[in-house]
């Protein structure tokens, strides 16, 4: 890759999963530069959810998702030759133009939905479908591969946890970049590439400086949760089958 032909690497993934570390980690590379969920101020503004810190977000953020959009296929920042760019899934409204994924490397990171709702309950009290990501996920997946004709490259956050060196090397191999060591570790505290509600999600990742050991969940889903867990299920697994091993 060079700066005249960047990898603009798009990682979509749904909330509570480790997005954040794996920003880390590709920020962490001397030939990338990274951005931190640049549809989010657009999604606030546009939904009205009732997020930590949203006024601010919105504030600080571009709620035009044309001129976002504008933003991630233009210029590579600072002349890198690797941009990662961290989506949540669920930013990525309907009412948003798919046209522009064709100009991305689209790679999915996906997590069991047990953990996802387990960790969900604690901040939300009654998540829809659409709060998950999940539905989100799995429709960009599959007009992704409608529309090129191949497989999006696919990670479990779990396999990442389990063999961080083997799983973040296939995902390298797949998008055409070499693995390198720096992006197994990195120095502990907070980017100025965070986004501005990183003081509300981003506490562990602040303190970390590798990927945290993998440990299934202990916990099982709340019952209230169980039809939204079959519906997320259905479509974890669908992507699950095509993930990186």
């Amino acid at each position: 890759m060079s700066p005249e032909a960047p990898l603009r690497l798009a990682m979509w993934s749904g909330p509570r999963n480790i997005s954040t570390a794996l920003m880390r980690s590709w920020g962490n590379r001397h030939d990338a530069v990274v951005t931190d969920e640049p549809l989010y101020a657009h999604y606030l503004a546009t939904t009205g959810k009732a997020h930590p810190g949203a006024a601010e977000v919105i504030s600080a953020g571009e709620t035009d998702w044309r001129r976002v959009v504008a933003a991630l296929t233009g210029p590579v920042p600072d002349g890198k030759s690797v941009w990662y760019q961290k989506h949540m899934t669920h930013h990525m409204l309907p009412t948003i133009d798919r046209d522009w994924l064709g100009r991305m490397t689209n790679c999915f990171l996906i997590l069991h939905p047990c953990e996802v709702l387990n960790s969900y309950a604690k901040v939300v009290a009654d998540p829809t479908d659409q709060d998950t990501g999940f539905p989100q996920q799995l429709e960009l997946f599959t007009t992704i591969r409608e529309r090129t004709g191949s497989l999006p490259p696919v990670v479990d956050a779990a396999d990442v946890l389990r063999d961080p060196r083997r799983t973040i090397g296939l995902l390298c191999d797949a998008v055409g970049v070499a693995f390198t060591d720096t992006m197994l570790s990195w120095p502990p505290g907070p980017r100025a590439t965070d986004g501005v509600w990183a003081k509300h999600w981003y506490a562990e990742v602040e303190k970390s400086s590798g990927f945290r050991q993998y440990a299934p969940p202990r916990e099982p889903v709340p019952r209230r949760f169980c039809g939204l867990y079959e519906r997320c299920l259905a479509c974890y697994e669908a992507l699950y089958d095509h993930r990186l091993r």
